[in-house]
């Protein structure tokens, strides 16, 4: 979904609109709460990056059925003329309470809690689900791949692999939230202001009549931004081409960025790239590497003494390759100003409306979470989940997504190491409060 572009309300599945048909029918219009949360951790998942509520805000803030939606569900023959009517007339009129994009979190916190008539509430679930799912997922696994790379500049080439335009855009949104420097998404960058960074294809090698006319040609094109693929042919005689176009570039009062690898013996042929430009007083051209790179790759190549510096990570992390999805639930906590609990195996719930809690050592560094109760107040800890719409409207205008971006950094650098961890699994610590503990118990004899 672009940026102002609604969804609608037919991004749903049809249970939730045929048992908003049944409340409707059995006139079952009480308040309800639903608490949005991951349920289950994937073993190499410590962590999460929230993300997807602006696009939640925008969609709730426009909530409605238009006449041509209504018309549409009137043909499946599913409804009756009085619930059409109603749905015809309703807006969302609900309290939200959210993670803001950018904070870390831990499994079984609440991400987002939504208030709001029951019918309202449940017909929000599967787009729910679908938005913060997947841009969380999404945010999740670039964040590793941050924290990988170690301070180079990771740029997301995923347009091509990703399952549709949408999720295109949202990943690039999403990893630049969790800290990468650019996307090739020209149409993200329009629409987001990410900026957009790019080089060329082996097609466009292949087209000229050797290697050194194609980089002329492109440094002839763009004598200010010129990164050369050297990996057409023969690496080498490639990087050694790069540098004899780069000095006469030099010449010219003009500077080669980069030249990059797309295959082969990424750690040992970038030694001997990085060679080949330091012998050539190319010192300040950078190697960039792609083809196949994620969390994985890059904590592979940058151990065996990689000189790269920098990474274009694609399919591996916008379709998240090691965990294609996320547990995430929506879950009735509280309905008709009583506490509600699942009990089912496997699949308990938390009752009641939440609040997450997170302690921190003086030099801030994270200690523990404290899922408690919404009223709740702690003298240690701040809280987390914030009212981001009330009534049906939201708060606040939306932070930027540098905004975002900045605060991804902060959590992330109070996160301890163990948990970055890309192979070992350490769980945070998540605790109840002793309220949030006697609610549980209390809604269980009921």
């Amino acid at each position: 979904m672009r940026k102002g572009h609604r969804a609608g309300p037919l991004f749903t599945d049809l249970y939730e609109l045929t048992m908003g048909a049944c409340y409707y029918a059995h006139r079952v219009f009480d308040t309800a709460t639903f608490s949005l949360y991951l349920r289950d951790v994937r073993a190499t998942r410590n962590f999460f990056v929230a993300a997807g509520l602006e696009d939640t805000l925008n969609e709730l803030a426009d909530f409605h059925f238009s006449k041509e939606e209504i018309q549409y569900l009137n043909s499946t023959g599913f409804f009756q003329d009085d619930f059409l009517s109603y749905l015809s007339e309703l807006r969302f009129s609900g309290n939200i309470h959210a993670l803001p994009e950018g904070t870390i979190f831990f499994a079984n916190e609440p991400i987002l809690e939504v208030t709001a008539p029951i019918i309202e509430a449940q017909l929000l679930e599967t787009f729910l689900l679908n938005t913060i799912g997947f841009q969380t997922m999404i945010a999740s696994k670039s964040a590793r791949c941050i924290h990988a790379a170690d301070g180079r500049a990771l740029i997301d080439f995923s347009l091509r692999r990703t399952q549709g335009r949408d999720a295109g855009l949202k990943v690039a949104r999403s990893t630049f939230i969790s800290g990468f420097a650019a996307t090739s998404n020209v149409l993200a960058g329009k629409i987001y202001g990410i900026p957009v960074s790019g080089t060329m294809a082996h097609s466009y090698v292949s087209a000229f009549k050797n290697e050194r006319d194609a980089f002329f040609a492109y440094f002839d094109t763009f004598p200010d931004n010129s990164i050369f693929l050297i990996d057409t042919y023969d690496t080498l005689e490639g990087a050694k081409n790069a540098a004899v176009v780069a000095k006469e570039m030099k010449k010219r009062g003009h500077a080669l960025v980069g030249v990059r690898l797309d295959s082969g013996d990424m750690a040992a042929l970038s030694r001997e790239v990085r060679k080949i430009l330091d012998d050539a007083g190319l010192l300040e051209v950078r190697i960039f590497a792609s083809s196949g790179f994620d969390e994985f790759k890059i904590e592979k190549v940058l151990s065996q003494g990689a000189k790269i510096d920098a990474f274009g990570v694609g399919t591996k992390v916008g379709v998240s390759a090691d965990a294609p999805f996320v547990d995430v639930v929506y879950k009735m906590v509280r309905f008709k100003g009583q506490d509600k609990r699942k009990l089912s195996p496997g699949k308990i719930t938390l009752a009641g409306a939440k609040q997450v809690f997170r302690k921190t050592d003086p030099s801030g560094r994270y200690i523990e979470d404290i899922i408690g109760l919404r009223e709740e107040k702690m003298d240690e800890g701040e809280p987390l989940l914030e009212m981001v719409m009330e009534n049906g409207r939201p708060t606040r205008s939306h932070p930027t997504l540098q905004t975002l971006r900045k605060r991804f950094e902060i959590n992330f650098s109070c996160l301890d190491k163990k948990y970055k961890s890309l192979g070992t699994r350490t769980t945070y610590p998540v605790k109840l409060s002793r309220r949030l503990k006697d609610l549980q118990e209390r809604v269980k004899i009921q």
